[in-house]
Formats: C-alpha cells, sequence, structure tokens
C-alpha cells in the first residue's frame, strides 16, 4: 500500500503544477504595447504613463499627434508619464519633456467581469499654456461611483508646442496640435477602452478653464460634426479665450524665429525643428499682443482659427447652431477672477490696463462701460482699492457670462443643460478676499487626497461635505447622461 501512495503522489503533484496560471487582470494587450497595471487596496487598478501617440520630437514636433510606436515588452504602467513642458518654465525642468504624450487610467480592478463601464475623460487646464493639474487621481472619483465608472486622465501639447501658427506652420506643420493631442486621446479610448472594462458608446468629457474651454472647442469642431468620439460633457469654467486668425498669431512664429536665432535660415521652421529642447525652452516665453498693452498677456498662445478643426470663432458657432448635441453641463466658481487680476491695482485706470493686456480688442466705449458696473470695491489687506472690481470684472467675462451663454445655447436647443455657481467658502480664503476662487471645485470633484495638494484645508474639516455633494453629483452625470447606442 505505501508503494502505491508513493507512486501516486508525484503524479498528483504534476498535474496540478500543469494547470494554466490564472490570467493577470491589470495587464492589457493594446495592440501596440501591452501593459502591467497595479491593483490598490481599495478594489480600483490604475495604469499610469501608457503612450497614446508617438514622441512628438524632432521631426514630429509642430505636427499633429501620430499613433504610438509599437513595443515587443511587456510595460510597466506604474509610473506618471512626463508633464507636457510650460511656457517659461525654466529648461530641463525635471519631470518636464517634448516627449509628454501619456495617459493614465483608473478602473475597479473586477471591471472585466460585468457589462461595460461608463467613461470620463477629465482635460487638464493650464490657459493652454500648461498643464495645470497632471497627474491628478482618479481613484476618489472611481471610489465614489461605487465602482462603476473609469477615470482617464492625460497631458496634452501647451504653448508653441501646442498652438504655435503662421504661414510656415500651414506650410510645414499643423495648427492647433495640443487640441489634437485631446482628440487622439478620444480615439484611443474608443478604440482601447473595452480592453480595461469601458464602454466606447458611453463616454463623457470633462474640463477645467482651459480644460472646459477645449470642450467648448470639441463641441464646434469641424463646425459641429459629430464623430461619436463623446456623448456628454462636464465643463468647469469654460470661456471662448481670445482666438487669433492665423495672420494674427504671426508674430508670436516670427518672435520665436528671431529669439531662437532661426531668422536667416532658409527654413525657419525646419531651424526650429532642430533645435535641441533645452535650447528652444530657452527661448519659449511670453511677449506683449500687438494692439494691447505693453504687459504680458496672462496666456500668450491659444487656439487658433484655422478652416478646419476650428471653422469660425467659438461664439459664432454656436451662434450658428454648429455644435454638437449632447448632455452638457456648465458652470463656475463665485470669485473666477481673483487669482489672476493684478492686486496692485488701485484705480480704474489700473483696472483697464489690465483688461485691455487680456483682451487687446477693448475699446474706450467698452472700458467705460466696464467702470460703470465695476466701481471701487472692498479694501483687502496688501491689495489695491480695485482688486476686487478688476477680479470680478475679468472672472464674468472670461468665465462666468460664457457659461451662461452656452446653457442658455443648449437650453434653447432643448438639449439636456444644467448649470452651476459653485461657493463653498474657505474661511482662509474668503478673508483674504481671494475667495472661491477659479476651479477649487476641481478638488471637491476628485477628493481632496487626490488632488496633489491643492485643496484648501477646510475641504478636510468644515467644507468635507461639499466632496461627496460634488462626487455624487458628477459620477450621476457620468453614469447616467449621453449613453450612444449606435
Amino acid at each position: 500500500m505505501l508503494a502505491a501512495i508513493l507512486y501516486i503522489l508525484p503524479l498528483f503533484t504534476v498535474s496540478v503544477l500543469a494547470l494554466p496560471a490564472e490570467p493577470d487582470v491589470n495587464v492589457v494587450d493594446l495592440g501596440y504595447s501591452s501593459y502591467q497595471g497595479t491593483s490598490l487596496e481599495n478594489g480600483v487598478s490604475r495604469w499610469l504613463g501608457i503612450r497614446y501617440a508617438a514622441p512628438p520630437v524632432g521631426d514630429l514636433r509642430f505636427r499633429a499627434p501620430t499613433d504610438p510606436l509599437k513595443t515587443t515588452t511587456l510595460q510597466r504602467a506604474d509610473a506618471f508619464g512626463n508633464v507636457c513642458i510650460s511656457t517659461t518654465a525654466p529648461p530641463n525642468t525635471p519631470g518636464y519633456s517634448e516627449d509628454c504624450l501619456f495617459l493614465d487610467v483608473y478602473a475597479p480592478t473586477n471591471a472585466k467581469q460585468g457589462k461595460p463601464l461608463p467613461v470620463f475623460i477629465y482635460i487638464q487646464g493650464g490657459g493652454f499654456n500648461s498643464n495645470s493639474n497632471p497627474n491628478y487621481s482618479g481613484v476618489g472619483l472611481v471610489k465614489a461611483s461605487d465602482n462603476n465608472i473609469i477615470v482617464i486622465t492625460f497631458n496634452y501639447r501647451v504653448g508653441p508646442y501646442g498652438f504655435l501658427a503662421s504661414d510656415e506652420i500651414r506650410e510645414g506643420g499643423d495648427f492647433n496640435i495640443g487640441l489634437k493631442d485631446q482628440r487622439k486621446v478620444f480615439e484611443w479610448v474608443q478604440r482601447h477602452i473595452s480592453e480595461f472594462g469601458g464602454d466606447p458608446k458611453h463616454v463623457t468629457l470633462g474640463g477645467c478653464s482651459a480644460g472646459a474651454a477645449s470642450i467648448d472647442l470639441h463641441l464646434t469642431a469641424y463646425g459641429g460634426r459629430d464623430d461619436n468620439l463623446f456623448h456628454a460633457t462636464a465643463a468647469e469654467s469654460p470661456s471662448f479665450g481670445v482666438q487669433f486668425t492665423v495672420k494674427e498669431s504671426q508674430y508670436q512664429y516670427d518672435a520665436l524665429v528671431e529669439r531662437a536665432g532661426c531668422k536667416s535660415a532658409s527654413d525657419t521652421l525646419a531651424c526650429l525643428r532642430e533645435l535641441s529642447e533645452r535650447d528652444l525652452q530657452s527661448v519659449n516665453f511670453n511677449i506683449p499682443t500687438p494692439g494691447g498693452t505693453d504687459d504680458l498677456p496672462l496666456f500668450m498662445y491659444s487656439n487658433v482659427v484655422d478652416g478646419d478643426i476650428t471653422t469660425d470663432f467659438t461664439y459664432n458657432l454656436f451662434e450658428q447652431g454648429k455644435f454638437i448635441k449632447v448632455p452638457v453641463i456648465f458652470g463656475d466658481d463665485t470669485n473666477g477672477g481673483t487669482i489672476f487680476a493684478p492686486m496692485s491695482a488701485d484705480t480704474a485706470t489700473a483696472m483697464n490696463y489690465f483688461l485691455r493686456t487680456q483682451f487687446p480688442l477693448l475699446t474706450k466705449e467698452h472700458l467705460a462701460r466696464i467702470d460703470e458696473f465695476y466701481p471701487e470695491g472692498k479694501k483687502y489687506p496688501n491689495a489695491g482699492r480695485y482688486w476686487q472690481s478688476t477680479s470680478d470684472a475679468y472672472g464674468h467675462m472670461r468665465y462666468m457670462c460664457p457659461a451662461m451663454y452656452l446653457s442658455a445655447v443648449y437650453a434653447k436647443e432643448s438639449i439636456p443643460s444644467w448649470n452651476y455657481r459653485y461657493n463653498v467658502e474657505d474661511p482662509v480664503s474668503k478673508a483674504n478676499g481671494l475667495g472661491v476662487s477659479h476651479t477649487v471645485e476641481v478638488t471637491a470633484i476628485f477628493g481632496p487626497e487626490y488632488s496633489r495638494g491643492a485643496a484648501p484645508a477646510s475641504y478636510y474639516s468644515i467644507n468635507k461635505n461639499a466632496v461627496p455633494l460634488m462626487q455624487g453629483y458628477w459620477t450621476s452625470f457620468i453614469r447616467t447622461c449621453g449613453y450612444h447606442e449606435n
């Protein structure tokens, strides 16, 4: 009997060892690369630093994004990719690079076990001149949805890398490539999100500031052509900003060429492409806007009317009905201009000077009316008498009025539309005059612990109830609005 047992045991052991290993739920094969994600302890998995396009360097500088390069080895997706370089940032800043077209995916670990989940693509802000909310974590939103959504965050090119425009770019490059980077992400989601358990027919765009302005631009892209890349949008502090034509943007290109030492080159665009990242970034800074003032604008580079992805000025396209008809949220913060307005503004003249710097086409008649509506305001410590007036005028012009207008446009078309004013007061910000400042609600939507230190301290104490409230609104919208059958 003992001999028989000893004979059987090795056979049993071999059969156990021969069983196929359980597939790793965090390995995704995207066709061009396979990525190894990470399971967190809270039932959420994440994949960081996934390439959604080829590195936009060398000859691809100033060109629209192309498909990511293929790899044959498993890629570890456990670290954020580089952030795209900001205008005026010092060269060689750690963690920033031209090679920056990466996205991050946050999904329930068991996402592929049930029906496909709604997807939320978040476009960060930064005035089209920086990536101002890089590497925000989507974990909080996934948890707030009871593990019933997938969140995508990503980087896109900004400043001259993303929005340089000129006759030379027309001939040898592409316009609005930062916007086309974003669209590349939308296309990536349509092609690949099912590998993570997501539903490509149920995609909501979200974004703050320039991310919200980007939503306006995607709603009107190609004259309002609907390619079914998204099915609902939520825009926090949207704006139309200052848009130029290609001709009006030529001064930016010419100035960059001169600063870079390329003016005498037979092909100035080729010369700019041949510069090292360090050399190009060393001459990447703001200059005054022609027709404005001698001061520097807050945001120099922006979307241009190119006759292609942006066929006309944004407000014209909405007025003409040339926009995608999907459920929308538009909204703002009560004091959206305080972080932008100069605290030194002490007179109406100083207020008008700042506003003309940001909006060069303002006339004397415009400014006279603004002076009527925004007289001297409340005085705050270390601030001029017109700081509050200046910040109110700028915040209303840049953000609040566009949001109200857009809500009215969608309501007129009987399209599901919601508008909000965020007014959760932080005691410290209220005391120093910042009030409920620009895009502060982002930290409530993502959760203060997932916003990289950007949340006010009161969001952990007296204002903590604002967090589940905002997350509830957003996750409800993401889950219930915008499902597209076809």
